[in-house]
């Protein structure tokens, strides 16, 4: 069976209508932050070009010309990033997945438009004839403060780029750091023209190299999400330690996952220690919790339940000492026994006696003794009282481990009329290894 959680409140979807046209849903605090900066970078793209346009027509620059060139990319690239944050958010009755993709799909767009700004500097300034330039201090002045204002947006975009795992905003946050350097060639040009030393050629050929090594690596990470490249081994390692984590999971048979846009979908086949559904449910839900707050910007997690029964049991047995008497006392034992028993043929596969790490322990022996079982897989627990109304027994219940009586004294006694088990060929249970 497959069971499904409940998405989140706080991420950008929501339910999928049977027909009709795009729906949209209320926003998280990260989406709005992530489409304010959108706004943020079309407003500076308009600024720039009025600066710019103001000295190319006053100086005759060409390097200055292709910054202007540059500025009206950036317009419509951070035009696109805003277009593309704001269909990210949309979901149809053909698009039942949502959008998500369209910002990978800006990304690379913005990184085609990063090679075309490599080109017009080329062309521009790097080809261009010599020609006597009109070079004054404010035109200077002006051509720093335009390329101390993309490096100062950067900073701050490219934070938010992070938090929010947005494609789109860093390919933007990035942009801006190339339009800096290219500011700069505009500036070395202008400066080295009124010295007659002519560096703007060399300036050029560097700063195109900066822009075809990022417009490279945009493009590439953008075609990885658009070919549903998997999450990588990092972030799949984490999502199986979260779900291994819950005491409610026998096992972990297979995770997967898949980026799209600034959003991430985990798929995992889990075995459940119980079979009751209500229970089963609970779990699922507090294992989507764990997911998300282990790995950021989870959008989906979908959890097959998976009837895959272990070939073997876990028991646990509270001891009195290392003899093996059964303990009266299950918070107070010195001692616990861990048997491995083969669920076909009964037969003790692995046992071990482990300290009680909780013996010394002022308060709530008992509970923090139930959880320490759970953290170890232990399929069942066999006490001499019951546990009923007690903290263990709520903790048991809940990870689906099976608690039984016995009127046993000792652990041989136990293993044959309440754990079921056979030793193994030379296998004393007074003798069990220490661990």
């Amino acid at each position: 069976m497959v069971l499904r959680d409940p998405v989140r409140d706080a991420e950008p979807s929501g339910t999928v209508p049977p027909a009709g046209p795009a729906t949209t849903v209320g926003p998280s605090r990260t989406t709005v932050d992530v489409v304010r900066w959108g706004w943020y970078s079309i407003g500076l793209n308009v600024l720039l070009i009025a600066f710019h346009a103001v000295i190319a027509a006053a100086s005759g620059s060409l390097a200055v010309a292709a910054e202007l060139t540059h500025n009206a990319v950036d317009l419509a690239a951070a035009s696109a990033v805003l277009l593309g944050l704001k269909l990210a958010m949309r979901k149809t009755s053909g698009f039942p997945y949502g959008l998500y993709k369209l910002e990978n799909i800006v990304a690379a767009g913005l990184a085609i438009l990063i090679f075309f700004t490599a080109y017009e500097v080329v062309r521009k300034v790097f080809l261009g004839g010599s020609q006597s330039l009109a070079v004054d201090a404010w035109m200077l002045g002006s051509l720093l403060v335009t390329m101390a204002l993309p490096l100062i947006f950067s900073h701050f975009e490219l934070r938010v780029a992070r938090e929010a795992s947005s494609p789109a905003l860093l390919a933007d946050a990035l942009e801006y750091r190339i339009h800096a350097y290219t500011t700069g060639l505009a500036f070395i040009a202008l400066l080295s023209a009124q010295y007659d030393v002519p560096l703007d050629r060399i300036a050029a050929l560097l700063i195109v190299v900066v822009v075809t090594k990022t417009a490279w690596d945009l493009l590439t990470d953008a075609v990885r999400v658009l070919l549903d490249a998997s999450l990588d081994r990092a972030s799949l390692d984490e999502v199986r330690r979260a779900i291994l984590g819950d005491p409610a999971v026998a096992a972990v048979n297979w995770v997967t996952g898949r980026n799209a846009g600034r959003f991430r979908f985990v798929e995992a086949g889990v075995t459940l220690r119980t079979n009751d559904l209500s229970k089963a449910a609970t779990a699922l839900q507090r294992i989507e919790r764990s997911v998300r707050t282990t790995v950021p910007a989870i959008e989906r997690v979908l959890l097959h339940v998976e009837s895959r029964t272990p070939p073997s049991e876990v028991h646990s047995v509270p001891l009195a000492d290392m003899a093996g008497t059964i303990s009266r006392h299950f918070g107070e034992a010195p001692y616990f026994a861990f048997l491995t028993i083969d669920r076909a043929s009964r037969i003790i596969e692995e046992q071990h006696i482990r300290a009680n790490p909780h013996v010394g322990a002022e308060r709530a022996k008992g509970l923090r003794v139930a959880e320490w079982l759970t953290a170890n897989k232990v399929d069942r627990v066999l006490v001499p009282r019951s546990l009923d109304g007690k903290g263990p027994a709520y903790v048991f219940r809940e990870a689906g481990i099976a608690v039984g009586i016995t009127d046993a004294r000792t652990l041989p006694e136990a293993l044959t009329h309440d754990l079921g088990g056979r030793m193994n060929v030379d296998c004393d249970p007074t003798g069990i290894d220490a661990v």
